[in-house]
């Protein structure tokens, strides 16, 4: 395991890259840096959405560390540098959804917890809020906050056309489940890309409206294809709609007690951004502010952006002299 183009990044070469081998057997790319500061404000732990790797992040790495805060990450199972579960590595796949919670709780208790300094923050972003979120009733004792940035709670209507047709989440997530049933469950769903590079170029892009992040983050793939991935899998599809299906309950959200911040895209169209709010506002420990005119990659979005982003992270993260609480409101 080791950390591709890190030679063009030399403030970040004293990071540490390692793996832990999962509960049920693969391997899972990790790595830490300290911070840049002899007394550091804490860790956060860093969590990447669907399709993403650890390269990806060195930005958002180096800003988290000259803001005082050392940083922990890993990659998910079947994506980036971690072992895949299936022959076609481009697949994005997932046995259980509960497989990723079960990789975060060893990787904090393996990593995070013994050989990064307190205390532990949560950053995630999409599919790694979706995560968390999860999982966070069991880690009240574990994190003092999370920021979770555009959190898959609800597909974008953009997202949930198919064959030309709008389709409720709820309609896509029984289709999965069928193809499932019969036998289709590692088959990519219709109308995904089968290929990283299939995907739109800048112009047209759901992600970022900052070209040269754009072109940067497309290089990695094209240079270190090993990291990349395609489309989900229809088993994916149904458990990922599962996982967000169960947050919508009352009885779950009723769990949540570790203070946290979701931060929302105004022009997201990869997750809908209204139904992260409405959790917010009906999950007593969970608040919500909107960046308007960003896309669903607020952390690698234009520098204006970016600006409100860091100061909504740098009004809610704790750092030295701040109190922490532990309770909200």
């Amino acid at each position: 395991m080791y950390l591709r183009n890190i030679e063009k990044y030399p403030d970040l070469a004293d990071g540490r890259c390692s793996a832990i081998t999962s509960w049920d057997g693969y391997k899972i790319r990790t790595a830490t840096w300290p911070a840049l500061v002899g007394t550091p404000k804490g860790t956060i732990c860093l969590l990447q959405g669907r399709a993403e790797f650890i390269e990806k992040y060195y930005e958002v790495i180096q800003d988290l560390r000259k803001r005082g805060f050392s940083v922990a990450t890993f990659d998910w199972r079947g994506q980036g540098a971690s072992d895949r579960l299936l022959p076609d590595p481009l697949k994005g796949h997932v046995r259980h959804f509960s497989d990723y919670g079960k990789d975060l709780d060893q990787f904090l208790k393996e990593i995070a917890l013994p050989d990064c300094p307190p205390p532990h923050f949560g950053l995630a972003h999409s599919m790694g809020a979706l995560i968390l979120l999860t999982r966070l009733p069991r880690l009240r004792a574990v994190l003092e906050r999370t920021l979770l940035s555009t959190p898959l709670i609800e597909i974008a209507q953009q997202q949930r056309v198919l064959a030309g047709k709008d389709l409720s989440q709820s309609t896509i997530k029984n289709s999965a489940a069928f193809l499932r049933m019969i036998g289709r469950g590692r088959k990519f769903m219709l109308s995904v890309s089968r290929s990283p590079f299939d995907r739109l170029g800048f112009e047209t892009n759901s992600l970022t409206s900052d070209g040269p992040r754009y072109d940067r983050n497309r290089q990695y793939m094209k240079d270190f294809p090993e990291l990349a991935i395609a489309g989900p899998t229809a088993q994916w599809l149904h458990e990922a709609c599962t996982a967000m299906e169960h947050l919508q309950s009352s009885e779950f959200q009723s769990t949540i007690h570790t203070p946290s911040l979701i931060v929302t895209a105004g022009n997201d169209s990869i997750t809908n951004p209204n139904s992260a709010e409405y959790f917010a506002a009906t999950t007593r420990a969970v608040h919500s502010v909107t960046i308007p005119g960003s896309r669903h990659e607020i952390m690698m979005e234009r520098h204006i952006l970016r600006e409100q982003f860091w100061a909504a992270f740098d009004s809610f993260i704790p750092g030295e002299n701040r109190p922490i609480r532990n309770t909200p409101d």
